[in-house]
């Protein structure tokens, strides 16, 4: 399990670094600022999330369970918050259609802190 959840966040944290850099210049000229904006604070939660994902799946302190829960938290998360935006703002997609996609993806995330602050809560 620990290996699938890095192999993920491996792809992930690529997957940001492509999708930053096609934001910065691919579509630069494409979007404006506002959606510039909105699809950099995609990739934004996508790189911070994927940092998280790395020291999740390697720290010794929590149970293989634990890890697994919040990893798949983090990459649902990543898929309906990070995800949506991309949608939303290069892949042309109505705002309206997917309108709770965002949100969702937003409330796992914070699900999957509140579980990291629960499993360190207990280490006392």
């Amino acid at each position: 399990m620990k290996n699938r959840n890095l192999i993920i966040t491996s792809i992930l944290g690529a997957l940001a670094i492509i999708l930053g850099a096609f934001g910065a210049h691919a579509l630069k000229e494409k979007l404006d600022i506002d959606a510039l904006k909105s699809f950099e604070t995609g990739v934004r939660y996508q790189m911070y999330h994927v940092i998280v994902l790395l020291f999740i799946n390697t720290y010794s302190g929590f149970s293989s369970k634990t890890k697994n829960t919040i990893s798949w938290l983090f990459f649902i998360g990543i898929l309906f918050f990070s995800g949506s935006i991309y949608a939303i703002t290069a892949g042309g997609i109505d705002p309206k259609s997917i309108w709770f996609i965002t949100p969702l993806g937003g409330l796992l995330f914070i699900f999957g802190w509140l579980l990291m602050l629960i499993n360190f809560n207990k280490k006392k």
